[in-house]
């Protein structure tokens, strides 16, 4: 018997803590089953999904491939426009709060009152700062821009912050002994150590706001989605097919650029 399976064997068994948690898992699981209603699952609703497949299956080549303003293109071009504009403006804005907010920074009660304000801008769903921002704007991109930008700050700042307190002070202090001002230690004693993981956050939260975007055209906000419901409420199950494949194919696209990209910046 080796030395490793010795010390498997020796481990204690905590076989009374994953019985309880087994168990607390498998009653939420259970309870959670009660809201489900299958009662709307008619032969309607199977026949629709059935439709949808026949569409994908057979698209609207003419609205697949045409470059109108109504075309799949020109509608995947708007939606990468408000994701990628909306995470750039949220990421700038999340840069000082992110500082705010930093206890090793400011003081901790500046601190708290900025992660407070951060819990307090996740806490609302995208679709409803949508809904709010067609009021002030009307509908568009621009609210949509708007809704992605608010929406990305409460994340970014947050996954910033854990990275500005893991900074290494030490790199601060040895500049700071050898008379570099404010301005020096933030642009080599700061910066090289934040580019990377500020990077790699904001490519991470451009692929999650490609997603979102597609749903606020659901309420008005550009892109995609709107097109898509009023296709799907017209019954017309090849543009629903055009429009889904178009979108597919480039969060796909994104996602396997976007990996790439992260996977760089972190392998330095």
């Amino acid at each position: 018997m080796t030395t490793v399976e010795k010390q498997l064997r020796a481990s204690p068994r905590n076989y009374r803590y994953f019985l309880s948690v087994s168990l607390i898992v498998a009653f939420l699981f259970v309870w959670s089953l009660w809201v489900v209603n299958l009662k709307d699952m008619n032969q309607s609703g199977f026949k629709m999904a059935l439709n949808i497949l026949k569409g994908i299956v057979h698209p609207d080549l003419d609205l697949l491939l045409s470059v109108s303003k109504q075309s799949v293109l020109y509608l995947l071009l708007e939606t990468v426009a408000i994701a990628f504009l909306g995470t750039i403006v949220g990421a700038v804005l999340s840069i000082p709060l992110a500082f705010l907010a930093a206890s090793n920074i400011v003081p901790k009660p500046v601190a708290w009152l900025t992660r407070l304000l951060l819990i307090l801008i996740r806490t609302i769903p995208a679709l409803v700062y949508g809904l709010m921002f067609i009021r002030v704007s009307g509908m568009g991109a621009f609210a949509g821009v708007l809704t992605v930008a608010l929406t990305s700050i409460g994340m970014l700042a947050k996954l910033y912050v854990d990275a500005i307190e893991e900074l290494d002070t030490r790199v601060l202090e040895s500049m700071t002994s050898i008379g570099c001002t404010t301005f020096e230690k933030i642009r080599y004693g700061i910066f090289p150590q934040l580019l990377s993981i500020f990077m790699s956050v904001t490519i991470y939260r451009f692929d999650m706001n490609m997603r979102e975007a597609s749903i606020l055209g659901l309420v008005g906000a550009g892109g995609i989605g709107a097109p898509l419901i009023f296709a799907m409420n017209s019954y017309k199950w090849n543009q629903v097919g055009s429009l889904l494949i178009g979108l597919v194919v480039l969060i796909l696209i994104i996602e396997l650029i976007s990996n790439k990209l992260r996977a760089k910046l972190i392998k330095g």
